[in-house]
C-alpha cells in the first residue's frame, strides 16, 4: 500500500481525503516538527496543507528540507494553499514541487492528481525493463530506510552460476528468459505471507538480484528458491545437455570447455542493530558471502550470521 504523508496541523483534510481515495493509498498525518522522522520512512508522496500550518511553519523550508534529502529527491510533493499571490506560487514551485493547488480543490479531483502522479512516478523510476523490478536507486533507499530505523532484516544477494556460458550457447534471448524465470521465483517466495508488504525484491542488473526479508524466515525462503529453481531450470536446456549435466562452449583458443548447467547462488547477511554503519558495509559483507556460495558446486545458499563488526567466526554454510 502506498503511503502519503500529509503535513498538516489539522485533521479535517485527512478524513475527507481518505474517504474518497481510489488510489489504494494510506494517508498519514504528520506535524511539521516531525519532518526529519518522516523523511526516514521515505514516503511515496508528500501533501503539504499550507493553510493547516501555524505562523511559525514555513512551507518553503519544509519543501526544501524534503528535496535536500537524497532519499526523497524524487518523492512527489503537492502543496495545497489559498495563497494566490503569483510570487508566492513561483517561490514554492522553485523548490521542485510538482503541484500547487488551491485548498478549495475538490477531494475527488485531488485524488486523481495523486493517482496520476503515482503512475508517472512508477513509470519513470529506475526499474528493470526486463523484469519490472526496482533498480539500484530504490534498492539503496530501502536499505537506508531500514538502517536508519534500526530494523532487523536479512539481505539476500542472488545471482546465477555459469550464466555467461549459457548465453554463449543458447543466445541472449534465451538468457533473458532465464533471468525473468529467476525474478519470478524470487518474487514468489519473498513477496508472500504475512510480511509481504515489508519485504522487497530488486534487480541490480543482468543475473544479479537483491531481496530484503524483514523477519527470520529467510532461510526457508532460500530453500524454496533453490528447490524450485533446480526443479524448473532444465526446461531452458535441450535434452542432450540435461542428460549429460553440462554444456560445451568453445573458448577463445578454439578449445571446447565444459560448464555445469546454470544454478543459483544466494549469499545472506543478517543485519542487526548497530552491526553496519552504512549500505556500503552491508554490500561488502554481501559480496563476500555470495562469493563463498559460488565456490560450492550447484545451487546453494550461505548465511553470514555475525552479529557485529568484530565477530569474524561462524559463517554458516547451507
Amino acid at each position: 500500500m502506498k503511503k502519503i504523508y500529509l503535513v498538516d496541523r489539522n485533521c479535517n483534510l485527512k478524513s475527507d481525503l481518505q474517504v474518497v481515495m481510489k488510489s489504494e493509498a494510506k494517508i498519514i498525518k504528520c506535524e511539521p516538527d516531525n519532518i526529519e522522522k518522516m523523511l526516514k520512512n521515505i514516503p511515496d508522496m508528500f501533501i503539504i496543507n499550507e493553510d493547516g500550518l501555524d505562523e511559525k511553519d514555513d512551507v518553503l523550508s519544509i519543501c526544501e528540507t524534503i528535496r535536500d534529502d537524497e532519499d526523497n529527491a524524487i518523492t512527489p510533493i503537492i502543496v495545497l494553499s489559498s495563497n494566490t499571490e503569483k510570487e508566492h506560487i513561483k517561490n514554492v514551485l522553485k523548490k521542485k514541487v510538482e503541484l500547487y493547488l488551491d485548498t478549495k480543490t475538490d477531494c475527488e479531483i485531488l485524488d486523481y492528481y495523486i493517482q496520476n502522479l503515482m503512475r508517472l512516478l512508477n513509470s519513470n523510476r529506475m526499474v528493470s525493463p526486463l523484469t519490472g523490478l526496482p533498480g539500484n536507486v530504490q534498492i539503496k533507499a530501502e536499505m537506508k530506510k531500514r538502517l536508519m530505523n534500526k530494523e532487523y532484516f536479512a539481505m539476500l544477494y542472488i545471482d546465477l552460476d555459469n550464466f555467461k556460458a549459457y548465453n554463449d550457447t543458447y543466445g541472449f534471448s534465451n538468457g533473458d528468459e532465464i533471468i525473468k524465470f529467476t525474478a519470478n521465483i524470487i518474487s514468489k517466495y519473498v513477496l508472500q505471507g504475512e510480511n509481504e508488504e515489508n519485504n522487497f525484491v530488486g534487480h541490480i542488473g543482468g543475473d544479479d538480484f537483491i531481496a530484503i526479508v524483514s523477519d527470520e524466515n529467510f532461510e526457508e525462503i532460500c530453500q524454496n528458491i533453490v528447490a524450485e529453481f533446480d526443479n524448473q531450470v532444465g526446461k531452458f536446456f535441450n535434452k542432450t545437455d540435461v542428460e549429460r549435466g553440462y554444456i560445451e562452449v568453445e573458448n577463445r583458443k578454439g578449445l571446447m570447455e565444459q560448464f555445469p548447467l546454470t544454478s543459483v547462488s544466494i549469499g545472506v547477511v543478517e543485519v542487526t542493530a548497530d552491526r553496519f554503519k552504512n549500505t556500503l558495509e552491508i554490500g561488502e559483507a554481501g559480496a563476500a558471502v555470495k562469493h563463498l556460495a559460488k565456490t560450492i558446486y550447484g545451487s546453494t545458499y550461505v548465511i553470514d550470521r555475525r552479529k557485529n563488526r568484530d565477530e569474524r567466526k561462524k559463517t554458516d554454510l547451507k
